[in-house]
Order: structure tokens, then C-alpha cells, then sequence
């Protein structure tokens, strides 16, 4: 961070509270700016500096001078559902590579779906954003820009995120955690932890870095499968830890914590959908704090794969709840704009 306020230029977007105290001491300024600084811009979304008004304009002018400024990502595109009440975001980052991000809204609810990097590592043979392979990690000021974003686009107030979007979370997670400590801080976004959601394809070390932190956020682990030979060839990447050591640190991960983790699993014609397939995912539940969110697939153009036939996802529901486990059938939203889950992918810019 020391080195990071030495540069020429430094975007105070994604900023934490202490790292604006170190600026603000640095400056000669008392802690306290800090906290106002924090509010204008995550509370206020203010756009520049300038905006800060009860700031002293030596102040404003001595960040100024310092190269802070209060940088904002560029919405090169917005798309409405035609279906529900869904808006995708297309955003360009600094260097010019794009992200995609989602608002998803429903009665007093409005949920982000952000992106923690740009592209995916994971390669999951039915998702498009892992087709598009992986660019490089975000960091917490993209992370909270996009939020920044979708609220000064329709002057709505988030009252959930989840990251869920482009990337591999818990690959990229420092940044992640920062991002969401800023969104759940009550001078930040002041989004609940337990409305925070981060979903992982199941990278074991960071569930088990994650069950030891303070905060309540919610884990959302993509199963897909509850077989090792299925789930490999699914998730090539994820196969790397096996599902026994994937489970073992979901069950310390919900002893720890006391919260419950809930278990993605699309359903895929003729892939996972069949009845080996649903005995083998009741096993995996079993005996322990989890809830599975089916998620009928999702089409990707260019991709082998079709979505399971009502009747099975209804089976599959039908067959968790007679066993005990807590079960949902996730509501298909944005399907239009290609912004349903597994959907959103890397996107070239054209300029003329």
C-alpha cells in the first residue's frame, strides 16, 4: 500500500478504510477525513473529488495534487430484458479488456452479479465464460465499480451481490474479500454479510481460508456433478481435488461457521441428469449443512450441451426432498441477454 500512494496517479475507488487513513495522515490531514472520504464514495457515489463538499477545498486540492482522482468504469453497454425485469452491463476496464455484470430485480430485491476477473482459469466445458479463457484477476475497485455503476445507471440502492459472474473468486482472493468487506461496511453499501454471496467452482484452500474470517458472507459451491469421472469432465480444472476432499472442506467449512453452504448443480440432458446421477448427489448431501440449487442449463451458443427436460429437474427436486434435503429450482432470469448463470462471457470492443 506505501508503494501503491507513491505513484504518479491513484484511483481511490475500491480504497478500504485504512488505506484512506494512510492517505489522509500522509496528507497531514486527521484520521476521521478518512471516514468521509469513504462515505462520498461508496455511500454518496460521488464522482470526483470535487464533489466531496464537506471536504476543505485545501483538502480536495492537496488529493488532487497528490494524483488521486475518483475513477468510474465505462458502461459501453446496457441491455433490458424483454422477458423480466433483468439488465446486463458490459463494462470496459482501464486497459480495455470487458466484464460482464448483471442486476437482477424482483419485488424490494436488487442483486448484483459481479465479476471477479476478467475471463475464467476453470475451463468448465458447459459455461461461456470459461470458452473465453482467463485475461487477469480484478481488483476491488473494478469489483465495487461495477456496483458503482449499475447504482448511478438506475439510481437503485443494492440490497444483495453476489460473486458470481466472470471468474474464480477464491482465485483472486484478497481482492474479492475487499471488495465485499466495502459492500457490506455500514459506511459503505451496507449490504448484510448474509446477503453476500461469493460462488466457487470448490478451490479447498480458500473454502478453508474463508470459514476462518470474521464476516457471515455466504458460499455457494458449483457441484455439477457427484461423481469424479462426471464432475472431471465437466470441470476439468475444479477435478483437482476429489469430492470426497472437496466435502470434507465443506463440512469443516459449515462446523466452523455454523452457516450453510449451497451446492450448484446445472442439470445437462443426458450428462448428470440421470438416475446414478441422483442417487450419487443424495449420498453427497447427506448428513450434513447444505442446499442444493438446481439450475436448469443455461444454452451457450457453440456449446454440445441441452438443458434437462422439466421432468427430470422436477425429479431431482422431487427425490432431495424425500430425502431431507433442503432443495430450490433456480428461476431462469435474463436468458434473453445471454446473462443467465453460465452466460456471460468475455467480449471484444469494436472502435471505428
Amino acid at each position: 500500500m506505501q508503494q501503491q500512494l507513491r505513484q504518479q496517479s491513484f484511483n481511490l475507488t475500491g480504497c478500504s478504510l485504512s488505506e484512506l487513513q494512510i492517505i489522509a495522515e500522509q496528507l497531514g490531514e486527521k484520521p476521521y477525513r478518512a471516514r468521509q472520504i469513504f462515505r462520498w464514495l461508496y455511500q454518496k457515489k460521488a464522482s470526483s473529488i470535487d464533489a466531496m463538499t464537506d471536504l476543505s477545498l485545501a483538502f480536495r486540492q492537496k488529493l488532487s495534487a497528490g494524483g488521486y482522482y475518483v475513477g468510474a468504469l465505462k458502461i459501453l453497454q446496457e441491455q433490458l430484458s424483454a422477458i423480466d425485469a433483468t439488465r446486463k452491463y458490459l463494462f470496459e476496464l482501464a486497459d480495455g479488456n470487458t466484464i460482464e455484470s448483471v442486476l437482477l430485480t424482483e419485488d424490494a430485491r436488487a442483486t448484483l452479479c459481479f465479476s471477479t476477473q476478467a475471463g475464467c482459469a476453470m475451463g468448465c466445458t458447459f459455461c461461456a465464460t470459461g470458452q473465453s479463457g482467463f485475461v487477469r484477476n480484478l481488483n476491488a475497485g473494478e469489483m465495487v465499480g461495477q456496483a458503482l455503476g449499475v447504482m448511478r445507471s438506475t439510481d437503485q440502492r443494492l440490497t444483495n451481490a453476489v460473486a458470481m459472474g466472470q471468474g474464480e473468486p477464491l482465485a483472486n482472493y484478497d481482492e474479492t474479500l475487499k471488495a465485499l468487506r466495502i459492500f457490506n461496511a455500514p459506511d459503505g453499501f451496507a449490504i448484510g454479510a448474509r446477503h453476500l454471496t461469493l460462488s466457487t467452482c470448490g478451490l479447498v484452500e480458500g473454502i478453508r481460508r474463508l470459514a476462518e474470517e470474521p464476516e457471515q458472507f455466504g458460499l455457494a459451491v458449483s457441484l455439477h456433478s457427484a461423481i469424479d469421472v462426471k464432475r472431471a469432465q465437466l470441470m476439468p480444472k475444479a477435478a483437482k481435488y476429489n469430492l470426497a476432499v472437496l466435502q470434507a472442506a465443506c463440512k469443516d467449512y459449515t462446523n466452523k461457521t455454523g452457516r450453510r453452504i449451497t451446492l450448484e448443480y446445472t442439470l445437462i440432458a443426458g450428462e448428470n441428469d440421470q438416475e446414478a446421477d441422483l442417487r450419487a448427489l443424495i449420498q453427497f448431501c447427506r448428513g450434513w449443512l447444505c442446499h442444493v440449487n438446481l439450475i436448469p442449463l443455461n444454452p451457450v451458443a457453440a456449446l454440445k450441451y441441452d438443458r434437462s427436460l422439466p421432468s427430470r429437474v422436477m425429479r431431482f427436486g422431487q427425490e432431495l426432498e424425500q430425502a431431507g434435503i433442503a432443495m430450490s429450482i433456480r428461476k431462469e432470469k435474463g436468458a434473453d441477454l445471454d446473462a443467465a448463470c453460465g452466460q456471460l462471457r468475455q467480449r471484444q470492443v469494436h472502435r471505428s
